[in-house]
C-alpha cells in the first residue's frame, strides 16, 4: 500500500510517500512542491495542480493522506492554505485516489501518543518509523511523512 502523505501550504506543498506493508512503514520518497511568489494566486494554484498531479501519476499512490487546516492565527493565511488543500483534493480526487484527512492533533497522537507534541517529537518518530538516518528536510517534507504515517496507523491495513 503506497500512501502519500501531504502538507498543504502556499509557498510550499510537502509531499511524502511511504509504503507500508506487515505493519511496517518504509519511505519511498518525499520532496516539496514550490511556487513562485512572483506568480498570482491563481497562476500559483494551478502550478500546484500540475506539479502534484504530475507526482501522483509518477508514484502511482493507493491513498492520499492530507492535513486539514484546524487551527489559524491569520485570516489571510488560512484562506491561501484553504485554496492549496481545494486544489490538493481536487488532484486527488481527479486521479480516483482515496482520500483521508487529519488534524494536527491526529497526527502527533498517532505517532507520539500525545496531542500537544512539539514539532521536534514529531520528527524524531518520523526519523525512528521509517528507519532514517536523519530528519528529513524541509519540515514541510517530514510532515507530510508524519501524515502518511498517521494515515498508515490509522487504517490499521
Amino acid at each position: 500500500m503506497l500512501i502519500l502523505g501531504i502538507d498543504p501550504g502556499t509557498a510550499r506543498i510537502g509531499v511524502g510517500l511511504i509504503e507500508y506493508k506487515n505493519k511496517k512503514a518504509a519511505i519511498k520518497c518525499y520532496d516539496c512542491l514550490t511556487t513562485s511568489t512572483s506568480d498570482t494566486t491563481a497562476q500559483r494554484l494551478n502550478d500546484l495542480h500540475q506539479q502534484l498531479t504530475k507526482f501522483i501519476k509518477k508514484h502511482k499512490p493507493n491513498i492520499v493522506a492530507v492535513e486539514e487546516l484546524f487551527f489559524f492565527k491569520n485570516l489571510t493565511t488560512a484562506i491561501k492554505v484553504s485554496q492549496a488543500r481545494g486544489v490538493i483534493l481536487l488532484a486527488a480526487e481527479q486521479q480516483k485516489l482515496k482520500l483521508y484527512e487529519y488534524t494536527p492533533l491526529q497526527v502527533k497522537q498517532a505517532l507520539t501518543g500525545y496531542g500537544r507534541a512539539e514539532k521536534n517529537q514529531i520528527q524524531q518518530m518520523v526519523k525512528l518509523i521509517l528507519n532514517l538516518k536523519e530528519i528529513p528536510k524541509p519540515d514541510d517534507a517530514a510532515d507530510a511523512l508524519a501524515i502518511a504515517i498517521c494515515c498508515a496507523h490509522s487504517l490499521k491495513i
